[in-house]
């Protein structure tokens, strides 16, 4: 059996496991939400919830590959992971600000990764029962149905954002949209990780992700919108590998791969004229 058949063969149970993590999530909005920050100075927050949903999906996920490590924004990461042929990225709750503040957009995000590229992916938006999947090699789904990104329609440049919708940090994208002509600028989306399955769903055209974003925010997301024919790189147009000793990222960009590269080009540019 190839490589590719075999994470085929893993689609069904990864989605009734994310299911079952979203039908937790979703039950414990109906009660008060007890959350915190996670350390002295951090502005990060967490819930009861996100630590509830980790739980489910390390059991259930460790029943399902027994050998895979393990990688998550609510669990102490283990060096061991480095010498792992494969792991499961998870983000229980990826958009924990929105979600504790009862917002819509917020995701469980979980990926298998290989040899630091992401093969396997669900990513389960639970308020609008959005079910994203992937497996490399054979395409992206939103709810079962065929995804693709929004092919741009101009080539000049001039012309290639215009009516493109822009997400990402509020302050880039105004930046952004005052550079190229056209550029129709949406809210930030909480979930980072829905925020790129947009592009690859073809909502969102061009989505950009700050610096310091990590593995469990993108690897689900990274995977969907390869696999929907985008691209997601960093502004030097470097590929993102997974699993390393400090799995944070440089700041990213989601779109079709020639508003990938025409969008690194302003971005570079507005950096150089912001020093």
């Amino acid at each position: 059996m190839s490589d590719t058949a075999d994470h085929a063969t893993l689609v069904t149970p990864l989605e009734t496991i994310v299911r079952e993590a979203g039908a937790l999530a979703l039950a414990a909005i109906r009660d008060p939400i007890k959350s915190w920050y996670k350390g002295k100075g951090e502005d990060q927050p967490v819930s009861e919830v996100d630590l509830a949903v980790d739980r489910l999906l390390k059991a259930r996920l460790g029943s399902l590959l027994p050998d895979a490590g393990w990688l998550s924004e609510e669990t102490e990461d283990d060096p061991a992971r480095l010498g792992c042929d494969r792991l499961w990225v998870v983000d229980p709750i990826d958009g924990t600000r929105g979600f504790i503040a009862g917002k819509p957009d917020w995701t469980i995000s979980v990926a298998l990764v290989e040899h630091d590229r992401p093969v396997l992916a669900a990513l389960l938006a639970p308020v609008t029962d959005e079910m994203f999947l992937a497996v490399a090699g054979r395409g992206a789904t939103r709810n079962g149905a065929p995804i693709r990104v929004a092919p741009a329609t101009h080539e000049a440049a001039e012309a290639l954002f215009a009516g493109a919708v822009v997400a990402g940090p509020p302050r880039l994208v105004e930046r952004f949209a005052a550079e190229a002509s056209g550029v129709v600028p949406v809210p930030k989306v909480h979930s980072l990780a829905l925020r790129i399955a947009r592009v690859a769903h073809g909502r969102i055209h061009v989505a950009f992700a700050s610096k310091d974003s990590h593995d469990w925010d993108l690897a689900a997301a990274d995977l969907l919108v390869h696999e929907a024919a985008g691209t997601l790189t960093t502004v030097a147009g470097e590929t993102i590998r997974y699993n390393r000793p400090v799995p944070r990222h440089e700041a990213l960009v989601a779109a079709d791969p020639m508003r990938n590269r025409a969008a690194r080009e302003i971005v570079t540019r507005l950096a150089r004229t912001s020093r």
